[in-house]
């Protein structure tokens, strides 16, 4: 009970990074941002939630909700929506695109949107360089570095297009990411810091208050409770 996340569906390993649910009691739901958007279904709608900047907290009044967390910079491209559009906002699918009236799950609705193929104007590169973008700035590359085809002017723009930030900020946010991923599995702050690419302890206590909008006291009390219960890491905490 709670949040918990599941395997994605396998012939969508390469968009889909995980599949989760949130049921249970009636309780908030803390978002930490993550660089990723997700597909979701709330009160029998299809919904997107964009890229976040910073955390926040949803309500759920007992209704489970189910979801398809898509890699950062995926889920655009098979909008055909910009992701600076729906940065920190949740929208009905239906408010974007058309959506056949057979469409009745999550799956159905994701397999629909891969089959159409990449919109170019959200999908600048290959599914190969998008990774090597995410991937290398999650590990704390310089822009420069990580691809000839993303550099220069074009940099900002494309980044805000696929990821619904520039540059610098999609940095911090993955950098945030990997820490919250290092607190649940349990390291003491100063191992996060150093082993996050922060450039000290303060650093990491900052940043985590910024983008969390708790202490990091806190946030490692969540991260313990997951542990204990058995709860995977993920983008949502129960606040």
């Amino acid at each position: 009970m709670g949040y918990r996340e599941f395997p994605p569906p396998t012939a969508m390993r390469d968009l889909v990074e995980c599949a989760w649910v949130v049921d249970g009691p009636p309780a908030p739901v803390r978002v930490l941002p993550d660089g990723c958007m997700d597909l979701f279904r709330m009160d029998g709608r299809f919904m997107v939630a964009g890229p976040d900047t910073t955390a926040s907290v949803s309500p759920r009044e007992g209704e489970p909700f189910v979801g398809l967390r898509f890699h950062p910079g995926v889920l655009p491209r098979l909008l055909g929506v910009p992701a600076s559009d729906l940065r920190n906002a949740r929208v009905a699918v239906t408010d974007l695109i058309s959506v056949p009236p057979r469409t009745r799950s999550l799956l159905e609705l994701a397999t629909d949107l891969a089959s159409d193929g990449p919109r170019p104007e959200t999908a600048p590169w290959s599914l190969p360089q998008l990774g090597q973008v995410t991937g290398g700035l999650a590990a704390g590359s310089a822009v420069t570095e990580v691809g000839v085809w993303w550099a220069g002017r074009a940099a900002p723009c494309s980044a805000s297009a696929v990821y619904g930030y520039g540059p610098a900020m999609l940095r911090r946010i993955l950098r945030f990411r990997r820490a919250v991923l290092l607190l649940d599995k349990g390291l003491p702050p100063v191992e996060v810091a150093v082993h996050a690419g922060y450039a000290d302890q303060p650093h990491l206590h900052r940043d985590v208050r910024d983008l969390a909008g708790v202490p990091l006291s806190a946030l490692r009390q969540v991260s313990s409770a997951n542990r204990s219960t058995q709860l995977p890491s993920g983008s949502a905490t129960v606040a």
